[in-house]
């Protein structure tokens, strides 16, 4: 071989296994956002993203972990695996909302082109806002999907500035399709069931409903259960009006005890995810650490969003933006509390209300205007719904009887009584009483299936 040839072969090699580089961020507090966010990585718009020049329809999996304290920020990479299903779509692979606390993307590597992309949200945001967070450091898991790659790609990890509003790099790497590190082997099935069939995965919206706290000898309960909670996501706005834009699946992930966690309360139950109430010592508050498991268990069909229905009477659940979402199931207000929770994980809506518990601080920086559909501070109102408010409408708009329905700029949301405004007086992001969800709330929801369904 001629030595330019050698050389050129080395340079391959070198570029092929290049090792990831990881950054730290020392930033007090957390997010923030805007509706435009900037990238770390200028690429070429002109080469079109082809999903078969790309990918192939299974699953990249990143397992990773976010990890610091309150004022410091590391990723640290766990693993890679390649699964059966992509349920994703196949037109729309990068993210065109700029939602969420932080973000990953792929680009291909010869091209710079950025190829995928998803905005996300998760607990160990909320968690660097906790008196905790002031005295320790913790490590989350997290997990990164996307399409698997045909050629190498370079994978980032990105979180918004809570200083700058910008994202800035946490973590990179070079990913390799055919490095034998992708973990390979078979998923652990579990039976699953599709409750309701509306077409392709690849231009429907897919839900994985997960089983929590369910014994095998409760499964017909899980997928009862299952089926009421997907028929009544199809009755509230504007899902009603997309119902054959939906696949929903059951899947039979048994635990060895039935029920859930509830420290406070001195009760301990063994699931198969690890739930618990009083994440953070908020006794509503409903959660799981165990993200891998999640992902395991979601394996078994192609989704695009993970929901988690536990065995419980217990009020409560949680949800996070392109990560999951989860309630309990026989609550009388568990179902309200449900489609509440997939706002949050589903289509990135915020919490509208200001005048209940949390157990952590400094989520927003007034100066910018948050990332999510339905707050603002009024920074940019433009880029949020003011093209929805009636020109008669008073902006701020006063919390009077007199504005009830109407949609204005109300003061008050996002856990702040003061500086972050909401559409509307009462929202299904809001309260339990509220009739539904408000016009922006829906707004935001029915772009979010197109975005799926194109």
């Amino acid at each position: 071989m001629s030595l330019p040839k050698i050389m050129a072969a080395f340079v391959a090699v070198l570029f092929l296994t290049m090792p990831f580089h990881g950054y730290t961020q020392s930033k007090a507090g957390f997010v923030a956002g805007s509706v435009a966010g900037v990238q770390t990585i200028v690429t070429s718009a002109a080469i079109p993203i082809v999903f078969d020049t790309f990918f192939i329809p299974k699953t990249l999996r990143v397992d990773y972990f976010l990890a610091g304290d309150a004022s410091t920020e590391d990723v640290f990479f766990s693993g890679m695996k390649q699964e059966p299903y992509w349920g994703g779509p196949h037109k729309n692979l990068t993210d065109p909302f700029e939602y969420g606390t932080y973000r990953y993307s792929a680009y291909d590597s010869s091209t710079n082109k950025k190829i995928f992309s998803r905005g996300f949200s998760s607990l160990f945001q909320e968690w660097k806002g906790t008196d905790e967070a002031k005295k320790m450091k913790r490590a989350f898991p997290m997990v990164a999907v996307m399409p698997f790659p045909k050629h190498t790609i370079r994978f980032v990890i990105e979180k918004r500035s809570y200083q700058t509003d910008q994202f800035e790099p946490l973590f990179d790497r070079f990913i390799n399709p055919s490095d034998y590190f992708i973990n390979r082997e078979s998923i652990h099935n579990i039976r699953s069931s599709k409750i309701k069939d509306s077409g392709d995965p690849d231009n429907h919206v897919d839900i994985a409903f997960i089983a929590e706290g369910y014994t095998t000898l409760e499964m017909d309960k899980f997928r009862n259960d299952a089926k009421r909670f997907a028929d009544y996501f199809m009755t509230v706005e504007p899902y009603s009006q997309n119902t054959q834009q939906f696949n929903f699946y059951a899947i039979e992930s048994p635990s060895d005890e039935s029920g859930v966690t509830i420290p406070g309360k001195d009760i301990f139950v063994l699931t198969n995810i690890h739930s618990s109430f009083y994440t953070f010592d908020m006794d509503r508050y409903l959660t799981t650490f165990d993200t891998k498991s999640i992902y395991d268990i979601a394996a078994n069909v192609p989704y695009d969003a993970v929901f988690v229905l536990v065995n419980s009477k217990q009020y409560g659940g949680g949800g996070f933006y392109n990560h999951y979402g989860q309630s309990t199931v026989d609550h009388n207000l568990s179902l309200i509390v449900s489609i509440h929770e997939f706002g949050h994980s589903f289509a990135g809506l915020a919490d509208e209300y200001y005048n209940s518990e949390i157990t952590y601080s400094g989520m927003y920086n007034l100066k910018f205007e948050p990332w999510e559909p339905n707050i603002t501070t009024n920074v940019n109102f433009q880029s949020k719904w003011k093209k929805m408010v009636a020109e008669d409408t008073p902006i701020p708009t006063p919390r009077d009887p007199k504005y009830a329905g109407v949609v204005g700029m109300f003061e008050g949301g996002g856990y702040l009584s003061k500086g972050i405004y909401s559409p509307v007086m009462d929202c299904r992001m809001k309260s339990n009483e509220a009739p539904g969800f408000c016009p922006v709330c829906k707004d935001a929801i029915a772009r979010m299936i197109q975005f799926y369904c194109e």
